[in-house]
C-alpha cells in the first residue's frame, strides 16, 4: 500500500511554504505529495521511503530507499515527517500496517524518529510532523521535553473522535 494523501498530509502541506529552505527530507514521502510542494520553492529535495514501490511512482525529484535514517547520511535545513501514527490493529494487513501503524501504542516509531533526527539536522534545522490524537500527545510531548526539542504546535484540525496535530520542532 501507498499511502494516500489525506488529512494530515494536506495539514503538513499547506505549511511547507513557510518553512522549505536549504535542503528539505521528506521522511516517508509516500505519495511524495510533500516533497512535490516542498520541490515548489526549494530544489534541494529528497524524498525518502521504506516502500520501494512508493518511490518508483515519485518522478523529477530525488529519491532513497530507508527505513527511517538507516540509509541517510545527510544534514537537512527542514525535515518532514508524516508518520505512520495509528495504535496497532491486528486485523490490518501487513501491506497496510507499515503505512498506518506507529506500533502498539501508535507512537513507537515516532520516538525511534526523534531519537534519531537531531543528528540529521543542519544548525537552525526544523521538523515539520503531523500526528493523531490516537497517537498520545502527552507522551509524545513529553518525549520531545526529555530529548530537548524545542516545540510549538503551530497548527491542528479536529474531525470524528480525532485531532491531527502540526508541531514545529527545532
Amino acid at each position: 500500500m501507498i499511502y494516500p494523501p489525506g488529512k494530515d498530509s494536506f495539514l503538513l502541506k499547506k505549511h511547507i511554504k513557510d518553512y522549505a529552505n536549504g535542503s528539505v527530507l521528506d521522511l516517508g514521502t509516500g505519495s511524495g505529495i510533500l516533497a512535490k510542494e516542498a520541490k515548489k520553492y526549494i530544489d534541494n529535495v529528497l524524498a525518502v521511503d521504506i516502500n520501494k514501490k512508493a518511490l518508483k511512482k515519485i518522478t523529477k525529484i530525488k529519491t532513497k530507499y530507508s527505513d527511517l535514517f538507516s540509509n541517510i547520511k545527510e544534514k537537512f535545513d527542514l525535515i518532514m515527517f508524516n508518520p505512520p501514527y495509528l495504535p496497532e490493529n491486528i486485523k490490518e494487513k501487513p501491506e497496510d500496517k507499515i503505512a498506518l501503524c506507529g506500533g502498539k501504542e501508535g507512537y513507537e516509531i515516532i520516538f525511534k524518529f526523534l531519537e534519531q533526527a537531531k543528528s540529521h539536522l543542519n544548525k537552525n534545522g526544523k521538523i515539520l510532523m503531523v500526528f493523531s490524537s490516537l497517537s498520545d500527545k502527552e507522551k509524545i510531548e513529553s518525549k520531545l521535553k526529555k530529548l530537548n526539542y524545542k516545540f510549538k504546535l503551530i497548527d491542528q484540525e479536529k474531525f470524528f473522535m480525532e485531532s491531527l496535530y502540526l508541531y514545529l520542532i527545532e
